[in-house]
């Protein structure tokens, strides 16, 4: 690479960085959002709230990187253009191809980033993300009481707790438990809090009292210092972790175990996910092409190229939108996967003809007319 090119380089790298960074930064608080219900419903620590967040942030990469390519490309193309520093390369003998060159460099490396992610990363991020929120939500010691509500946490279960303070003593407790046979009991305490005894968790209930009826009427009433309610029964046992299309990885998106139901039902869905993951990344390289063309294949304006930008930038978005509605077709028919593969490549290549397309002919067709009438 020659030392002009290394700098042309330089400058689009920089803005792809900058604006990745702050593309991610919105799709991250944006996810942080949607993963607050871990904190404020499940009661789960700011760890966990963290993790989620983070294993998500692969896929929102992989999003926004067509998008921070594009904004960059222009950003730094549109620069270079105005201070005429690509007129000089251009005089200086470099050639359109050489002139773009770094930018192509810039997108393929982009390109086979998405790639990995979407082939690796991604699928593992996700089945870690998957297991820690099915491991929050079956968590019925974390979400068995809330302040000054009556829950019912299972069927046959109702618990209430009038305050809950920060070192986890549930003030006021009340429990009421519908047992087979038509029996139940209730139980009182002044305070309480969730345990772990012998591995399993327990409600120690401190001076309260219990009542049990009984299905012959029978009423028993005790009174206790100290009494440790099982949670165990509770729990929701022999559940597995269940991967979706976008936890799992290439190969068991193409090839799934039709064995199982649920994937002999969403065979069509896996399949379009695993041609996603493979084009997906390609829009990188589109994104690129559609900017060079907007600045580069227009040639040198002192007007600026406000215009172009803002039509070239519709066009890119118009792309982007018939791509995601050409996988969610993809659904149901698979045939309609090489779409997904010719809606990036035609883009690419409308941008790359935009280029290399000979820019200053229709001035030319303008001054050989009022020449001809002259004659």
């Amino acid at each position: 690479m020659r030392l002009i090119e290394r700098y042309l380089f330089r400058q689009l790298l920089g803005p792809t960085l900058l604006a990745t960074a702050a593309l991610g930064g919105v799709a991250l608080l944006s996810q942080s959002l949607s993963a607050l219900d871990l904190i404020v419903n499940q009661r789960q620590s700011a760890w966990i709230f963290v993790e989620v967040t983070l294993l998500a942030l692969p896929m929102l990469v992989n999003m926004i990187l067509p998008v921070a390519v594009f904004v960059a490309a222009l950003v730094a193309l549109n620069r270079l253009q105005t201070e005429q520093e690509l007129v000089v390369c251009s005089a200086g003998g470099l050639s359109r191809w050489k002139l773009i060159s770094p930018g192509v460099r810039l997108a393929v490396l982009v390109t086979l980033v998405g790639l990995v992610i979407n082939l690796w990363v991604q699928p593992l991020c996700y089945r870690t993300m998957r297991q820690v929120l099915f491991e929050a939500r079956s968590d019925l010691a974390a979400t068995l009481v809330r302040e000054g509500e009556f829950t019912e946490p299972v069927p046959g279960l109702t618990v209430y707790g009038q305050t809950i303070d920060q070192d986890g003593v549930i003030k006021n407790l009340f429990i009421h438990q519908q047992m087979e046979g038509g029996n139940a009991a209730t139980y009182t305490a002044r305070e309480g809090r969730i345990a772990h005894r012998n591995g399993a968790p327990v409600l120690v209930m401190k001076q309260g009292t219990t009542q049990q009826f009984s299905n012959r009427g029978v009423l028993n009433f005790l009174t206790f210092e100290e009494y440790a309610f099982d949670l165990g029964p509770f729990l929701q046992g022999g559940q597995k972790v269940r991967y979706k299309a976008s936890d799992r990885y290439l190969h068991e998106l193409f090839f799934p175990d039709l064995s199982v139901k649920e994937d002999r039902d969403n065979r069509l869905k896996y399949l379009s996910e695993g041609h996603s993951r493979l084009s997906s990344p390609l829009y990188n390289i589109t994104f690129m092409a559609l900017a060079l063309g907007a600045v580069v294949g227009a040639g040198f304006s002192r007007m600026g190229y406000g215009r172009r930008i803002a039509s070239i930038a519709g066009i890119a978005a118009l792309v982007r939108i018939v791509g995601f509605a050409v996988q969610a077709a993809c659904d149901d028919s698979a045939l309609l996967n090489i779409f997904q593969y010719v809606v990036p490549v035609a883009g690419a290549w409308w941008g790359f003809a935009q280029i290399f397309r000979p820019v200053r002919m229709r001035g030319r067709r303008r001054l050989a007319a009022p020449l001809r009438a002259a004659t």
